[in-house]
């Protein structure tokens, strides 16, 4: 006797998939920073076995800043992007006011 449809969209909501999905074409760097980011915790969840006699907390301290690198580079390139795909949009819409 339970609800089942509570967790549906309204008819003008977007489902979740749809959403990331317009966001990534929106900013596609940035599911490729968190892919990055993901790839990197796991590598350093992977090395921490054979970190050899180096401390825990400096190995987790590396792998955290490479992670981090990884998303906030990602959000840089696509910051960069926006700002010459808009950049070059008004530059054709002034060429072709005059």
């Amino acid at each position: 006797m339970s609800n089942k449809s509570w967790w549906e969209p309204s008819d003008g909501e977007d489902t979740v998939s749809e959403k990331f999905l317009r966001k990534t074409r929106e900013s596609p760097l940035v599911p490729i920073g968190l892919g990055g980011f993901l790839v990197v915790a796991a590598y350093g969840i992977y090395r921490l076995k054979a970190r050899g006699s180096t401390k825990m907390s400096i190995h987790l301290i590396h792998t955290r800043v490479a992670a981090q690198a990884c998303a906030v580079g990602a959000i840089m390139l696509g910051a960069v992007y926006t700002m010459y795909r808009d950049f070059s949009k008004r530059m054709a819409q002034d060429s072709g006011e005059k």
